[in-house]
């Protein structure tokens, strides 16, 4: 009661904030998102998420990721140049259909209806590529139902016991996603994917499909977009005991590019603020374009 509690005592010098800091970022919180095309020597800036690359020609489509199969394919043979450059490293790779298939969908196409079980095969089929050529943790970002536990049916059935799960299961249908899908081309070529993707007005239902994936057998679950979801980041920790994913999607870090650049924020400043709030809700672990910025300035 004040005046015998006044709780900013605790914030009247600098030492004294740093003693009391509930959350802090550290280096070993982030993953950094890389983009990965056919080709020699090609570093080709993508506008719309300034300071990022494609690091290369666009990969083959169909309508049934023909391509994300190939034991020799752009993804399996990056896993394998940088498992052998560096073999502590810890590698998560992306498990869905869009970037390989002709509509932009992340799943089987048929008629313009995307087809959940047909898409978990061929995901399975992926995952198990992946695991092959040394990933560590295969990422299933589809949103299709069921696709976590035929993903882990089919690694324990080929003996990969020790490769992880990270399933995308609170994936919401955001506007955010724009520079991420002008960097694979992977807009949707009809209609949009909220027959998959979750409606943002929705929370019980994210609460739902984490569960369904845990049980399915993930190791680590994501939820995404960052900043637009913190409600269900604090409730996901408060329910499950399980690591938490957090995507700091494209849209999240154009914006703060783009309000720095004309001066109305700064983004060294909001960065940071941005992360550590998502840190707070209950991230252990935070997807993100800013990770090689963050982690010079926290360092």
């Amino acid at each position: 009661m004040y005046p015998l509690n006044r709780n900013r005592r605790l914030r009247s010098k600098e030492s004294l904030r740093n003693l009391i800091t509930e959350y802090r970022l550290h280096p070993h919180d982030f993953i950094a998102p890389l983009f990965v095309v056919e080709g020699k020597n090609v570093k080709d800036p993508i506008d719309s998420l300034p300071g990022y690359y494609r690091m290369s020609i666009d990969n083959l489509k169909d309508n049934f990721g023909t391509e994300a199969l190939n034991p020799n394919g752009l993804i399996q043979r990056a896993v394998k140049e940088i498992k052998n450059l560096i073999p502590e490293i810890t590698i998560i790779s992306d498990v869905a259909l869009d970037p390989y298939s002709v509509y932009g969908h992340d799943g089987v196409v048929k008629k313009n209806k995307i087809l959940n079980d047909e898409t978990n095969k061929v995901l399975s089929e992926m995952a198990l590529s992946h695991a092959s050529c040394g990933v560590d943790i295969v990422a299933p970002s589809d949103m299709m139902d069921g696709r976590v536990f035929s993903i882990r049916k089919i690694l324990e059935e080929n003996n990969f016991f020790d490769t992880a799960i990270m399933s995308y299961s609170a994936k919401y249908a955001s506007s955010l996603y724009g520079p991420f899908r002008d960097a694979l081309d992977s807009r949707p070529g009809f209609g949009d994917k909220k027959t998959y993707q979750m409606d943002y007005s929705n929370f019980k239902e994210s609460v739902n499909e984490i569960k369904s994936d845990i049980e399915e057998g993930a190791d680590i679950i994501m939820i995404k977009p960052g900043l637009t979801n913190l409600d269900v980041i604090r409730e996901t920790k408060n329910q499950f005991n399980i690591p938490i994913a957090v995507y700091q999607v494209s849209g999240e870090y154009s914006m703060i590019k783009a309000g720095a650049k004309m001066g109305y924020i700064k983004n060294d400043e909001v960065l940071i603020e941005a992360l550590t709030v998502i840190k707070r809700a209950g991230a252990n672990m935070i997807a993100s374009y800013f990770a090689k910025e963050a982690i010079k300035l926290i360092s």
